[in-house]
C-alpha cells in the first residue's frame, strides 16, 4: 500500500471520529467528545493496520476490550440520577469499528454508517416520540408484517401457481410488502406530525397512504367549515398528484423498462398538477386547524392480506381478460380498477409488461387509465360531500393535472 492511500484511510477515519464527536460534543454530560471520537476512528484504523502487519487477529478484538474498560471505568461513579453513558460507550465502540473497517477498504459502507449512527445519536427526541405517538396495535401490527415480510417471503415458492400460472406467491407478498412499505412511511410521519403541520405534507404522506381517504377526510372537512375549503383544497390536489410520484417510484423499481413510456405521462402531469396546491397554500393566511385522516395502518395484517387478494385477483383477471379480449380487456378493467385501487392494476401491468405479455405502450395506458378512473372517482367524492362549489375548484387541479399528462403523451409520438 502506497502511502497515499495510507494517509487517505487515517484522513477518512478523522472525518468519521470527528462527525460521530461533533454530535456527541452537544451533550454536556457524555464522557467522550470531538477529541475522543477522532483518536478512537484512528486507534481503529491503526488496530487494522498492526492487525494486517503483524498477522494477528487478536489486535482489533484486544482495542475493544480496552476501550469498553476505559469507558466503563470513566463512569464507575456517575450519580444515580446522571446519564449512565450507555449510548456515548456503545457510539465509540461503533467507532473504533468502522475505523477498522475503513482499514480494511470500506470506507464508503463505514461513511454511511457513520452518517446513519449521527442520525440516530442527533434525532433522539424525535426517536423517543415515535413510542409515544405509536398506539400497541401499530407495534404489533409492524412486528407481524415484520415477521412475514422477512421470515415467510423467502421460503414462498418463487413460481407461477394457478390458471396461466399468474400466481406467484413469492412475487405476490414482495409487491405487498413494497406497497405497504411505503405507505407505512407516510403512515408514520403522520402519526408522528399529529396532522397539524403544513398542509402539503400532510397532503404528501397522505397520498403514499390513501389518496382516497384524504379526499374523503378533507372533502367533509370543506362541507363542516366553508372557511377552510381552501386548506382541504391544498391538501387534496397534493394528495392527487403524489399519487403520480407514488407510480414513478413503483416503476423504477418494479418495472424500469417502462420509465421511458410512463416517465412522460407521469412527469407532466406532477408538473403540471403541483402548482395549482402551492400557489392555494400561498395565498391561505394563519394555518387553519386540520381534521385527522382516518386511515388504516398499512402494515397491519388486515390491510396487507387484503391487498394481497386484490392484487392476486386482479392477475388473474388481466390474464385472463388479456387472453380473451386482448389488450381491450386489460384497458377495461384497468378503468375498473381505477376506482378501488390503482396501486394493484399498476403492479398487475407491470408483471404483464415484464413478462413480454402486453407493449410497454399498452402497459403505460392501462395505468392511466386507472388514474383517469380515480380522478373521476374523486370528483364525485368532492361533488357528493363538500358540493359543487368545492368540487369545481378541485376540477381545476383536476384538469391541470390531466392538461400535463396529455402533454406528456404528445412528447411521446
Amino acid at each position: 500500500m502506497s502511502e497515499l492511500q495510507l494517509f487517505t484511510r487515517l484522513l477518512a477515519s478523522l472525518g468519521v471520529g470527528l462527525l460521530l464527536g461533533l454530535e456527541r460534543e452537544r451533550h454536556p454530560a457524555a464522557k467522550a467528545g470531538v477529541r475522543t471520537f477522532a483518536l478512537v476512528a484512528l486507534l481503529g484504523t491503526l488496530s487494522g493496520m498492526l492487525s494486517q502487519y503483524a498477522a494477528s487477529p487478536w489486535v482489533i478484538p484486544a482495542g475493544i476490550v480496552a476501550l469498553a474498560a476505559m469507558m466503563a471505568m470513566a463512569y464507575r461513579q456517575v450519580r444515580p440520577d446522571e446519564d449512565p453513558g450507555t449510548t456515548s460507550t456503545v457510539a465509540l465502540l461503533i467507532c473504533y469499528a468502522l475505523g477498522a473497517a475503513i482499514w480494511f477498504g470500506a470506507q464508503q459502507v463505514a461513511v454511511v454508517v457513520a452518517l446513519a449512527v449521527a442520525g440516530l445519536l442527533y434525532f433522539k427526541a424525535e426517536l423517543d416520540g415515535v413510542t409515544r405517538h405509536l398506539s400497541r396495535r401499530d407495534w404489533m401490527s409492524l412486528f407481524q408484517f415484520a415477521v412475514v415480510s422477512f421470515v415467510v417471503l423467502p421460503v414462498l415458492p418463487d413460481t407461477g401457481l394457478g390458471p396461466m400460472g399468474a400466481l406467484n406467491p413469492y412475487r405476490i407478498w414482495l409487491m405487498v410488502a413494497l406497497i405497504s412499505g411505503l405507505g407505512f412511511v407516510g403512515y408514520l410521519v403522520l402519526r408522528l406530525l399529529g396532522q397539524r403541520r403544513a398542509l402539503p405534507l400532510i397532503g404528501l404522506l397522505g397520498g403514499l397512504v390513501s389518496s382516497t381517504a384524504v379526499t374523503l377526510a378533507y372533502a367533509r372537512h370543506a362541507r363542516s367549515d366553508r372557511a377552510a375549503a381552501n386548506a382541504s383544497l391544498v391538501v387534496v390536489l397534493t394528495a392527487n398528484a403524489v399519487v403520480l410520484a407514488k407510480l414513478a417510484a413503483l416503476t423504477a423499481l418494479v418495472a424500469p423498462g417502462l420509465l421511458r413510456d410512463l416517465l412522460p405521462l407521469l412527469g407532466g402531469g406532477l408538473v403540471a398538477g403541483l402548482p395549482v396546491p402551492l400557489l392555494l397554500w400561498r395565498r391561505i393566511g394563519e394555518q387553519p386547524e386540520t381534521p385527522s385522516l382516518e386511515v388504516s395502518n398499512p402494515s397491519e395484517m388486515r390491510v396487507a392480506l387484503g391487498f394481497a387478494a386484490l392484487y392476486a385477483g386482479m392477475l388473474l383477471a388481466v390474464g385472463w381478460l388479456h387472453q380473451a379480449a386482448g389488450v381491450s380487456g386489460v384497458y377495461a378493467i384497468a378503468l375498473l380498477s381505477g376506482l378501488t385501487d390503482i396501486d394493484a392494476i399498476a403492479l398487475s401491468a407491470f408483471h404483464l409488461a415484464n413478462a413480454g405479455s402486453l407493449a410497454p405502450q399498452e402497459a403505460a395506458r392501462a395505468i392511466m387509465l386507472a388514474y383517469l378512473a380515480s380522478i373521476c372517482l374523486k370528483f364525485s367524492i368532492t361533488w357528493g360531500v363538500a358540493g359543487w362549489g368545492f368540487a369545481r375548484q378541485a376540477a381545476l387541479g383536476y384538469a391541470s393535472v390531466l392538461a400535463g399528462i396529455g402533454a406528456g403523451l404528445l412528447a411521446l409520438r
